[in-house]
């Protein structure tokens, strides 16, 4: 490619630098790839990074488009130097977000195990000490989801189900997705968050019931909550740093269930306040009577 520049006269300069030769030069700005193709101008970079082909004619191409840009730029300045209308790209910087989004679902077995997220490309490899792993949890839950829902999966006689039983459970057994909505910071190279999850399952009986293996009552759902503790761990220089989520199933179950109370458990309780009063007051009512009982002279 540098040759080909230098065939074409292109004002150009093509310049490598070996990130394990100058580890410190490559973090002051911001490589976190290898190999990283980056355009610069006046000593400034311009983002974001080079990301298409890399054989010579896809890099002469990007090059005269980059040049065709800024000679643009320069002749509209020069005829329209105070609107900034219509203001043509002169190739400058533009915020990059190198952040990637995670969304799906996993089948796993009712057995210990994990998942984790890491950084990987198939063109690049990558920096190590620049892999930052902050992360920010949308929602995670185990099970038939049940929050977080779109709105047209909302209105399915399942979810009506669901929402009806979940107005009845006291708020301590909806831990359902603890992790939902929180950031995870890292602020130092070489670590990354471990979250380990303890799932256990439970079922939710809200009224009459036919059993509570009943798949058709509809007082009755299954769900799985979630014991969640993260810790940062620290890596060695040359690993990549990971986000791991190690999940174990309870071996117990949880059951949440609404008990209403018989007609004759309200009889026994009345009985028991007349019996309790009625008794009271023959102690009181004995007590005065020794107090104030004439004595005889």
């Amino acid at each position: 490619f540098g040759e080909e520049v230098h065939k074409l006269r292109m004002p150009v300069g093509v310049g490598k630098v070996n990130c394990v030769t100058y580890p410190q030069l490559c973090k002051d700005q911001k490589v976190m790839a290898f190999p990283t193709l980056r355009w610069y101008k006046g000593g400034e970079m311009i983002l974001p990074d080079y990301k298409m082909d890399r054989t010579v004619d896809a890099l002469v191409g990007y090059t005269k488009r980059k040049l065709e840009m800024e000679e643009k730029y320069k002749n509209w300045a020069a005829n329209n130097p105070s609107d900034n209308r219509m203001k043509p790209n002169a190739g400058n910087s533009r915020p990059e977000h190198p952040e990637c989004q995670v969304s799906g679902h996993l089948m796993v077995n009712r057995v210990p195990g994990n998942f984790h997220i890491e950084a990987k490309s198939v063109n690049h490899n990558l920096n190590a000490a620049m892999t930052n792993l902050t992360h920010r949890v949308n929602h995670l839950s185990f099970g038939e989801p049940i929050t977080k829902l779109a709105p047209h999966m909302e209105k399915t006689p399942f979810m009506r189900k669901v929402k009806r039983i979940l107005k009845q459970v006291p708020d301590e057994h909806k831990q359902f997705n603890p992790m939902d909505d929180k950031e995870y910071v890292t602020t130092k190279f070489h670590q990354a968050y471990h979250h380990y999850i303890k799932v256990v399952s439970t079922q939710l009986n809200m009224g009459s019931s036919r059993g509570a293996d009943s798949v058709n009552d509809v007082n009755s759902i299954s769900v799985y909550q979630m014991l969640e503790q993260s810790q940062i761990v620290y890596y060695d220089e040359v690993n990549v740093p990971e986000a791991r989520f190690s999940y174990d199933m309870s071996p117990m179950s949880v059951v949440v269930q609404k008990e209403g109370r018989k007609w004759y458990d309200y009889l026994t309780s009345l009985c028991a306040i007349i019996g309790g009063t009625f008794t009271t007051l023959g102690l009181i009512d004995a007590t005065l009577y020794k107090i104030f009982k004439p004595k005889k002279l």
